[in-house]
């Protein structure tokens, strides 16, 4: 064993050591589990469930009546290039795409197909629709109560809307509480779960195809050298602020989806005949499924699970990166939020359950019958891996690109969502930022050396957490989204607001449109 590697395994330990009490409690408390109908489910995921039920209902299904008009604003039809903010409606729905897109759309989709069986994808469908409604509320929070500086920049999101929205409500000692537990929470998360995790599982797979431990990478000198290129790059993008991260996400997000579904289309085309009986599978197996631990209910805990931790709706981090839109109509942002579940949960998610269910692998059938007989965790990436190598022996390979894009855009999108909790917390100075970015990109490369897995624990626990904090301000905060949404479709509906046919994502800081009429 190497110096390195004897340095990194002693804090490992020591860092487990310590840490792995405080991520056992809370990441009891807040993943506990309570029955219904004989099932034992977190209620952490019916919180975001019900949540998302209740603003579809308050909106009047605002996830069917506004995507049109949605795709309208990312288009850039409703956009003036005058309009306060940083980026076009595009540019901050790709940031935060990629900082949901990721891991959780590859193996946490098998995990949930073999677990919940095949009927797991139409509760998983379901939970994404819901899902729509909150980023709605949310993301049109975080534009109405942001802050504007002097030099152009905005800060937005939970922090925000929680401390000056409850203000509003005559709470305001509530809300700074509030505000202050949300920003904690992000910047935990951040440096652990948006950053540390993904670096590590990033190098893991490459890794993996590189020859595993005797291989390229396989000492600790090559993870370092890894994790040293990785938080080169991730500081590079940081110190140019959210448009830098714009810029790089404009084109990946696009990019490594576009490219993983069309990896899913090609197995799905080559098994074209077998796709009404998957589709078959999926939705009989949701209402009467065969074989699966839990039956009904099991199949729609573990869809329901899957998707609400991976569009990660009501968390209150994708606000975060809409909130520095250019417009002058918070709930504009609302709209073209929904369209982030849609992406992640309902096409992505969708797209990887059919291809595992049309491939049906041996591995798949191994692992379905492992879990129902033991309850052993499968190994996600494995079984979609396998899926595509039915049609395509050569794409793990591919899946380790996929895998290395999916990370590096959660990782510096979640690096602009901590540096917004931090200066929250210690200020917006020069040299407060600058301390922030260093300690992000060390983290990066530490990464590639460390898992700290109590410390990863604790951050997922600490995120879902604040889905809690969160959504209590959602619900007190809803009538002010109303009158945002009510105010801004009169203006289109009259006329005032003409849309402007020619433009798109690229031209929205180019073109003008007629101005508010208010």
């Amino acid at each position: 064993m190497s110096a390195l590697d004897s340095l990194t395994s002693g804090i490992e330990n020591t860092v487990n050591g310590v840490f792995n009490p405080i991520a056992e409690k809370l990441a009891g408390f807040v993943f506990g589990e309570v029955t219904l109908f004989g099932m034992a489910f977190p209620w952490i995921v019916a919180w975001l469930v019900v949540a998302g039920a209740v603003f579809t209902l308050w909106f009047g299904f605002i996830q069917l009546k506004g995507i049109r008009l949605a795709v309208d604003l990312v288009r850039g039809k409703y956009s003036k290039s005058d309009d306060p903010g940083e980026v076009s409606h595009f540019q901050a729905l790709t940031a935060a795409v990629s900082g949901t897109v990721g891991l959780g759309n590859i193996a946490g989709v098998a995990v949930a197909v073999t677990i919940g069986g095949p009927g797991a994808t139409f509760w998983m469908i379901l939970c994404g629709f819901l899902g729509m409604a909150t980023k709605f509320v949310e993301c049109t929070l975080g534009v109405k109560y942001r802050e504007v500086h002097e030099d152009g920049t905005v800060s937005g999101g939970p922090m925000h809307y929680l401390r000056k929205g409850l203000a509003d409500r005559g709470m305001a000692g509530v809300g700074k509480v509030l505000a202050v537990a949300a920003s904690i929470a992000l910047l935990f998360f951040g440096l652990f779960g948006g950053n540390l995790f993904q670096a590590n599982q990033s190098f893991s797979q490459l890794k993996s195809v590189t020859g595993g431990d005797v291989g390229l990478l396989g000492s600790s000198s090559g993870a370092l050298i890894f994790g040293i290129l990785l938080a080169g790059l991730t500081g590079l993008v940081l110190l140019g602020g959210i448009r830098s991260i714009t810029k790089v996400t404009v084109r990946l997000v696009p990019l490594m989806a576009g490219t993983y579904i069309l990896a899913c289309l090609v197995v799905i085309l080559v098994n074209v005949s077998a796709v009404p009986a998957a589709v078959a599978t999926i939705v009989g197996g949701a209402f009467s499924p065969e074989g699966v631990s839990g039956g009904v209910i099991g199949a729609l805990i573990v869809g329901f699970k899957r998707a609400a931790f991976s569009n990660e709706a009501g968390t209150g981090s994708a606000p975060i990166a809409h909130s520095a839109v250019k417009t002058r109509h918070p709930v504009t942002e609302g709209l073209v939020a929904l369209l982030e579940p849609f992406i992640d949960t309902v096409i992505v998610c969708t797209m990887t359950a059919l291809t595992i269910v049309i491939a049906s692998t041996p591995t798949w059938d191994t692992a379905r019958s492992n879990a129902a007989e033991s309850g052993a965790s499968p190994e996600g990436v494995t079984i979609t891996s396998d899926a595509f190598a039915t049609v395509m022996p050569w794409f793990p390979y591919i899946l380790t690109v996929a895998v290395l894009l999916f990370a590096f855009s959660t990782i510096i999108t979640w690096g602009y969502y901590g540096l917004k909790a931090w200066t929250y917390l210690f200020g917006r100075s020069r040299a407060s930022e600058l301390t922030y970015k260093a300690t992000y990109t060390a983290f990066v490369a530490l990464g590639s050396l460390l898992s700290l897995t109590s410390l990863i624990d604790m951050a997922d626990a600490v995120l879902f957490l604040l889905a809690v904090i969160n959504i209590t301000g959602l619900y007190l905060l809803a009538p002010v989204v109303k009158k945002e949404l009510s105010s801004f479709l009169t203006l289109v509906r009259s006329g005032k607001l003409a849309p402007n046919a020619d433009a798109g994502p690229a031209e929205t800081d180019k073109k003008d449109v007629p101005a508010r009429a208010d």
